[in-house]
């Protein structure tokens, strides 16, 4: 049976019904190994996910213990559900296929319908949806899900620094620090990971940007959330509002910020000091935006899909922007700018 047949008989045992005349579309693709097609004409339509054999493997990022026993989606999926998750339903899972059929979300982005109008309105919506799932999280601790057996450590945020460091600085350069560059590199790298990591950390997304929130009738609808563990709050602010695809001025984000912490204070009744929560918001953005230049170009150059080139600048941008006012991380500036202009 070829893969079109396949496809077409899932989507009929998940709908109950022969779909054996209905159109096949491969989606566009992101970065992972998986791959999505639509079954069918909106709205009488499906998206058939299709996973490699190691689909329940780990994360491709770096992440400690064994692999998981259970497909990550489906189990941080059912632990959203129980908070209320708006997510793409899951119509079927056929494990041994390596396929699953669920709910056609259409095409509409956060990230397209915040540039059709009322981008205000649309990141309100975005904050306000984090800040009560983070609130729930916190009050709802589930050892059987995934994301809370796995966490933003020390050497977690230090491998994804030297991340950066093999594909955004010597690989984007084609250079190499000297000994004694790459020697200070390493131990601000761990000065950065140990402050970040002595930060209470509770369920993170990991990723919750643009274009890993759709929107169906109006609402918000998270995806790509398997990979979600336990981080800082400020983590998926800076996913959002220092997205690589949309970037936004300060006033905006500093106005956002301050929704989140009204919002997150409506929940939990719990008053957080914006100075600090904004300082570590941008500590955070150095970590996270120089990760995503090295991953960019990582991906460029094993995976061999260029199509997130055009999204470094505007990750070095926000780095820059971070790092002029924290003066204390005035050593890793002048390292790195040596090497990537675009930081100096």
């Amino acid at each position: 049976m070829d893969l079109d047949s396949q496809l077409r008989a899932q989507v009929g045992r998940a709908a109950g019904r022969d779909v054996a005349q209905a159109p096949v579309l491969k989606l566009k693709g992101d970065a992972s190994n998986r791959s999505y097609y639509r079954v069918g004409t909106a709205p009488d339509s499906w998206v058939v996910m299709v996973m490699p054999p190691d689909a329940a493997k780990k994360s491709e990022e770096a992440s400690k213990g064994d692999a998981p026993t259970e497909l990550p989606f489906v189990n941080v999926h059912r632990y959203l559900t129980r908070l209320g998750v708006r997510m793409p339903h899951i119509l079927r899972y056929d494990e041994p296929a390596g396929m699953m059929v669920l709910e056609d979300l259409s095409d509409e982005t956060f990230e397209k319908a915040q540039a059709a109008g009322d981008r205000h309105g649309w990141y309100l919506k975005a904050v306000q949806l984090l800040a009560s799932l983070r609130a729930k999280a916190e009050r709802t601790i589930d050892p059987t899900c995934l994301a809370f057996t796995r966490a933003f450590d020390v050497e977690l945020y230090d491998w994804e620094l030297h991340h950066f460091r093999e594909w955004g600085l010597e690989a984007w350069s084609g250079k190499k620090p000297t000994d004694d560059e790459r020697a200070q590199l390493d131990a601000i790298f761990q000065r950065i990971a140990k402050e970040l990591a002595a930060a209470p950390r509770g369920f993170t997304h990991r990723d919750y940007q643009s274009r890993n929130l759709m929107v169906k009738n109006g609402e918000l609808v998270v995806i790509d959330f398997q990979d979600a563990l336990q981080g800082p709050r400020q983590y998926d602010l800076v996913a959002l509002l220092r997205d690589s695809y949309v970037e936004l001025e300060r006033p905006f984000v500093d106005a956002m910020l301050d929704a989140y912490l009204v919002a997150f204070e409506q929940e939990t009744r719990e008053r957080i000091e914006p100075k600090g929560f904004k300082r570590f918001f941008d500590l955070l953005t150095v970590q996270r935006k120089l990760k995503d230049a090295g991953r960019f170009e990582f991906i460029n150059r094993v995976k061999g899909n260029p199509g997130f080139l055009v999204s470094i600048p505007a990750s070095l941008r926000y780095v820059k922007a971070a790092l002029e006012v924290q003066p204390e991380l005035a050593d890793l500036r002048r390292i790195v700018a040596k090497y990537v202009p675009e930081l100096s």
